[in-house]
């Protein structure tokens, strides 16, 4: 790592809440070791962008802090609780306070937009159904989804509509920390710098704290507080954007300072 990152970022540490601490983390697939002695954290009011080539595990990473995936070492924090081993009281509680929105929506093919979103009311509230749907229809409309589609099923949506109605569902119990895996995968240019600029009015509006695991140069320099780049089995570096240019390592150079980085720049200078 770059020293001067690492220093960067041991001397804010103290300054800074971590709403999510990860450390000594391994996860091992049979004999394949995906991470091993990975440690990040997460501070509060921040999106970051995690970022690694193909199979450095930024699903896995995702998938292991919201349990999952099942480690086999290290500690996991979250607002305080240890999602791995605390009381299974506090980790069922804790789950409301987080959001996921999956790379494919992971929405319910038989259930429709409404009913989706409405599902993790259902299972974490004893509100009555009236209120329900009325909150539903609500975080439909947050994310910038028209009345309408609340009686659609997800396979009558497009797939930047299905985004959307996965991200009000993430919504759904007014998190403080929303994981976003690959948000804008699959989106055009303009439907996903609309996503981008959806998730930034959103961040900022609801206080949220955003973990996002994307690839997106676009959503990196258009939303992101900070970056954590995963290779090597952890996280190699992590730190604002535009230190990545000045880390010494093959992967991050090619990466941050390649023509579709620099014209991802541009774009964000440009916003």
């Amino acid at each position: 790592m770059n020293s001067r990152i690492q220093e960067a970022t041991s001397s804010t540490a103290s300054q800074r809440d971590a709403v999510i601490r990860v450390r000594g983390l391994r996860n091992q697939f049979g004999s394949q070791v995906v991470h091993d002695n990975l440690d990040l954290d997460v501070w509060r009011g921040e999106v970051l962008g995690i970022v690694g080539g193909s199979g450095t595990g930024k699903s896995v990473l995702l998938r292991t802090i919201v349990g999952l995936n099942t480690p086999a070492a290290g500690s996991i924090e979250v607002l305080g609780v240890d999602v791995l081993n605390g009381p299974e009281e506090d980790r069922r509680s804790i789950e409301r306070h987080w959001g996921v929105a999956f790379q494919d929506g992971a929405l319910f093919s038989s259930l429709t937009v409404l009913q989706n979103v409405m599902a993790p009311l259902r299972e974490h509230t004893g509100l009555s159904e009236k209120l329900m749907e009325s909150l539903g229809a609500l975080k439909i409309s947050l994310v910038g989804l028209p009345q309408l589609s609340c009686g659609k099923f997800p396979s009558e949506l497009s797939g930047g509509m299905r985004k959307r109605a996965a991200l009000a569902r993430a919504l759904a119990l007014d998190p403080e920390i929303v994981f976003l895996d690959e948000p804008t995968a699959g989106l055009d240019p303009i439907g996903a710098a609309a996503y981008d600029e959806l998730i930034g009015e959103l961040q900022q509006a609801l206080g949220l704290t955003v973990f996002m695991v994307t690839h997106d140069l676009d959503s990196l320099y258009a939303i992101c507080d900070r970056i954590a780049v995963l290779a090597e089995q952890r996280v190699l570096v992590e730190g604002p954007i535009e230190d990545m240019t000045k880390v010494d390592h093959p992967w991050v150079q090619e990466y941050f300072t390649g023509p579709r980085a620099r014209a991802a720049q541009q774009k964000g200078q440009d916003r």
